[in-house]
Order: structure tokens, then sequence, then C-alpha cells
């Protein structure tokens, strides 16, 4: 499950916060009121309500109110994010999370990415390696992977870098495991990341022990998932152990 952060302050004044363009914080006689302007929506993940939600981006103005009546400007206040389904408002930085929907696509586009890199570091692409990640590929989202698409894939990967297949993981593709795993990571458990680099090792030892050039793209994909060195080390130890 994502992480996220809870709701903000609320007026201290019995008053429900509500949707677009409703004031906050109105008490009898002396109070303040917040008039609350819309400057954006779209969809989040609402850790309130546990799901993808609509959302809108407000700014609001305070006043000092008597008897319910606007006085004196308070200033400006936000913005926030508030969810179209319980009303809760939330510090922006909570879009900062993916919805669901877009961290199942970034972890579908990891795995992919990974799987490729250690195909290619293995120098092969042996039926075994190549059917060890397409199992892989295809667990992570990609329903019609085939072991020839990642095949054609590896060798156009090859072709287009200029790289031969078995060499050390080069600045390009480690570019590319960084530009897939970097975004995911944070929003990741540590079992999550491990498991991440166990399906890779899985792929490397298919078709028998590692090379150095798998090892050496493991390692990056570590790096790149925030493994330290010696976790990946134990990693890829406990990956060659039979369960």
């Amino acid at each position: 499950m994502l992480p996220g952060p809870g709701p903000i302050g609320r007026a201290t004044v019995p008053a429900r916060v509500g949707p677009f363009g409703r004031v906050t914080g109105l008490s009898r006689v002396m109070g303040t009121r917040t008039a609350w302007t819309g400057v954006g929506d779209g969809e989040f993940f609402c850790p309130g309500c546990g799901g993808d939600r609509n959302y809108q981006r407000l700014t609001g103005r305070r006043r000092f109110t008597l008897l319910g009546v606007p006085v004196l400007p308070r200033g400006e206040t936000g913005p926030v994010v508030e969810c179209a389904a319980c009303l809760q408002h939330y510090a922006t930085d909570v879009l900062d999370h993916p919805t669901t929907t877009r961290f199942a696509a970034m972890l579908r586009d990891a795995v992919h990415t990974v799987a490729l890199a250690v195909l290619a570091a293995g120098g092969t692409c042996t039926r075994t390696s190549l059917s060890v990640a397409a199992t892989a590929v295809r667990s992570a989202g990609f329903d019609d992977c085939t072991e020839e698409q990642l095949g054609a894939l590896v060798e156009a990967l090859a072709a287009d870098t200029g790289r031969f297949f078995g060499e050390p993981c080069g600045a390009g593709l480690a570019i590319e495991l960084h530009e897939a795993l970097d975004p995911l990571a944070p929003h990741l458990a540590p079992t999550g990341r491990e498991a991440i680099l166990l399906q890779g090792a899985r792929i490397a030892l298919a078709d028998g022990p590692y090379t150095p050039a798998e090892r050496d793209a493991l390692s990056t994909v570590g790096a790149a998932l925030t493994i330290c060195g010696d976790d990946v080390t134990r990693l890829l130890a406990a990956a060659r152990t039979p369960s």
C-alpha cells in the first residue's frame, strides 16, 4: 500500500470542511471564515479512502468574522488538496504519490526493464532464461509477453546501443535502469524492492551461475532500488539456494 500524509490541521471552532466554495471555521459570535477557490483538479491516491479518487486543489482567503459577517482579512491559506469522495484536506505533497494505476504501470515497466538488462548481460538468451524472464514480465502486467518478443527486444537493444551480449552494464543501460527504478523505489517496501532484484537474479541463474556481466547488471539494479551493497550480495547468494 502506498504511504501518505494525514489530514492537515483543522480549525478549532466547530465546523466541517466542505467541498469547493464552502466556508469553514464559523463560530456563533467571533471566528474565522475561509473561502476556498479551486485552482486545479485531477486524480490522486487518497490516503483516507485508500484508493484512487478525484481531487480539487484549493487556495483560500481567511477573514475574521463578527456575528458571521466578515470584517477583517487574515491572509491566505493553502494550497490544499481536497478529496472529492471523503472531503478530507491534505497537504499538496500527497500528489507526489502515484495513483494505483500509475504505480502498477511503473512496476510493470521496472520488471520489464530489469529482465531485458539481465538477458542482455547474460549473453546467450537461452530458452530457459527467456522462459523465466517472460514469466516474470507477464506476472508484472504484460499479459501477452512471449519469449520470442523478449529475445527480439534484447537483440534490438544490442543493435541500438552497439553493445555485444555479455558485456558489463554500459552507461546507456544503467541510465535506463535508473529511469525505470528510481521513481518506483520510494514507493516500495523493502521486501518489494528485494523481490524485483530476486526476479532479475533468477533470470540470470536460469542458464547457469552468474557471469561477471550479470553481476554487474544486478548490482546496478540494486543500487537503483536503494538496496545497499551488502544486501545485494546477500540476496544474490540467497537466489542460488533452491527454495
